[in-house]
């Protein structure tokens, strides 16, 4: 989240009578200094948030495949998603990135969400709820209408092979991360390095996260887009 500098104020209650001694002159000409400093700070910064929530600026994607079994451990009453529909991995979202941190979110879009994208969202995510947030989310600072962004969405997932281990299993497996990570670098030979992630809920995995390039290439990850999971054997729970 953006943090927004406030300029500083002179605390003197104080007003010269007649002409300022050349020591008062002196401070108030450094507090006007400092002032146009910190206005100047300001400035930038706004520049900066405002050019970080521009639609189409960024760098690359993060595309986000969420473990079902997991969510619906705290989720059970999301009837789309887990009412024993065996789901493993589900498409969580495609994410605009930035190589130096952050991303930007529910950017100004000329595109609406409309009726034949969310059609097309519908077959690709696993509750139009979710749809929907990404799409608001996301989406719109993606550059692209609701249906192109949701057809690259449902191309990303093409271009990552789930290991058969993760085939909706029937029973709780423990694994660590870097078992995870080695099982889909066997199933999809030439992953760059760092190109993907593990992301946990406690000790138990609750996604998956590859970075692709604009033109949904594998790529390598940019700055703070890293494994989470603690170094312990974690659960990866069975299919509900």
């Amino acid at each position: 989240m953006p943090e927004y500098l406030i300029p500083a104020r002179s605390r003197s209650d104080r007003r010269p009578s007649g002409h300022a001694q050349p020591g008062l002159k002196r401070c108030l000409a450094l507090a006007a200094l400092a002032l146009l400093a910190s206005m100047s700070v300001q400035a930038r910064h706004h520049s900066k948030a405002t050019h970080e929530g521009e639609a189409g600026a960024f760098d690359y994607f993060v595309l986000s495949l969420s473990w079902a079994p997991t969510y619906c451990l705290t989720h059970a009453d999301d009837g789309e998603e887990c009412s024993s529909k065996g789901y493993g991995f589900v498409l969580h979202g495609l994410w605009p990135q930035y190589d130096s941190g952050g991303y930007p979110e529910r950017c100004q879009s000329d595109f609406d969400l409309s009726a034949e994208a969310a059609a097309t969202g519908r077959t690709l995510y696993p509750s139009a709820r979710l749809m929907s947030h990404e799409w608001q989310e996301h989406g719109t600072c993606s550059g692209l209408s609701a249906l192109d962004y949701f057809r690259a969405a449902d191309r990303s997932t093409a271009a990552v092979k789930i290991p058969e281990e993760f085939d909706a299993p029937r029973s709780d497996r423990t694994l660590t991360a870097d078992q995870v990570l080695e099982l889909f670098r066997r199933d999809n030979p030439g992953m760059p390095a760092g190109a993907m992630t593990v992301a946990c809920n406690r000790a138990t995995v609750s996604e998956i996260r590859i970075c692709l390039t604009r033109d949904l290439g594998v790529r390598s990850c940019g700055r703070g887009v890293h494994t989470s999971c603690p170094r312990v054997p974690l659960r990866v729970p069975a299919a509900r």
